[in-house]
């Protein structure tokens, strides 16, 4: 088997295994129950682990799409002339999401979304900005000057040079800025229950308010594989896009 399609194996196995575990809640139970024989509530119970799987899933792929549609149409706008007397401005607003601790952009949503998803929702995709768009303006400025001005030459319209020329070429910065983004999202969705809505984040809140390493345990260990896989992923995906970067 070739290298490409040993990694696509181990990648579909990798995730079948992941979703396998967090479907086997007795195997949880036993597991914890083992580990930590004073506790008596070993595992999270008023939700599955695999339904809390699925709300973390969830925030992380509408979180996602979000950043990907605002953060990359950013960066294009930004290095446009239309938009480059505003990439200080962008930068720096795009900056801002970051400035501040996650849990911080989290209760600054509130007075403007409320509790729940949405206000979750509007928290990450703001703190998940910045790599997206710094790649993608990084990315798209480092197509030299006199390429541009040879496919200007050719009679390209503005346009077929953005995509004929200049995606290709930051491709690579653009796909590694959204892993960047993935990683910190599957992280930092975990604090979403604070603003109340769900995710793996749910149990670990519990079991430090109740001081219980097991329940912390329950939602710790699949957002680690989470986020890992999730980078593996993204890093299959840049070599299968951008071999020439690899």
């Amino acid at each position: 088997m070739s290298r490409p399609g040993l990694q696509v194996a181990l990648l579909a196995a990798g995730w079948a295994a992941f979703f396998w575990l967090v479907s086997a809640q007795e195997l949880w139970a036993r597991t914890l129950s083992r580990l930590f024989p004073g506790v008596s509530t070993p595992v999270y119970e008023r939700n599955t682990l695999w339904e809390l799987t699925w709300q973390h899933l969830s925030l992380i792929g509408v979180t996602m799409a979000l950043v990907l549609l605002i953060g990359v149409g950013l960066g294009v706008w930004a290095t446009r002339p239309q938009g480059r007397a505003f990439l200080p401005l962008v930068n720096n607003l795009t900056t801002v999401g970051q400035t501040f601790p996650p849990i911080a952009v989290l209760f600054l949503a509130l007075p403007l979304v409320g509790f729940g998803a949405v206000g979750a929702v509007a928290a990450l995709t703001l703190y998940a900005l910045l790599p997206v768009t710094r790649s993608t303006v990084l990315g798209l400025q480092g197509v030299e000057a006199p390429v541009l001005d040879a496919a200007r030459g050719l009679g390209l319209s503005a346009a077929q040079r953005l995509w004929r020329l200049e995606v290709p070429v930051a491709l690579p910065a653009i796909l590694s800025g959204i892993r960047t983004a993935l990683v910190l999202t599957v992280a930092t969705a975990t604090l979403a229950p604070m603003v109340g809505t769900g995710g793996l984040g749910v149990p670990i809140i519990a079991g430090l308010g109740a001081d219980n390493l097991a329940l912390i345990l329950q939602g710790a260990v699949p957002v680690a594989l989470l986020a890992l896989l999730g980078d593996f992923t993204m890093r299959t995906l840049e070599r299968r896009l951008t071999p020439w970067a690899s």
